[in-house]
């Protein structure tokens, strides 16, 4: 039987901290853009509190390329995880289209 070899970076003990913290605060901050983007667009928020979910996107951004730099991502996957961030920053604004064309549709009836 043939052995399977599973390649894994390896992560310097010194930037584990700092690794286990960026992959943290990717999810947090990619949270609060998403709760501040939603509150927003269904009105509990006012519109001016949209530059702050941005803001979080951004956050998300720079944590997620900060992961991946210190993991050392094959390049493949680091182009993969820059189009997964901007559909994840356009996905949202999909989402709430469709929602208002189908309400739009079914308030005509």
């Amino acid at each position: 039987m043939e052995e399977i070899f599973i390649s894994r970076p390896e992560i310097a003990i010194d930037d584990f901290m700092i690794v286990f913290l960026s992959g943290a605060l990717t999810i947090v901050f990619a949270g609060a853009y998403v709760c501040v983007f939603a509150l927003v667009k269904i009105k509990k928020l006012k519109k001016y509190f949209m530059p702050i979910a941005y803001f979080f996107w951004v956050l998300t951004v720079l944590c997620l390329y900060v992961l991946s730099d210190l993991i050392g991502n094959h390049p493949f996957t680091q182009k993969v995880l820059f189009m997964t961030m901007l559909a994840y920053l356009f996905f949202p604004h999909f989402i709430f289209f469709l929602m208002d064309k189908s309400h739009d549709e079914t308030c005509e009836h």
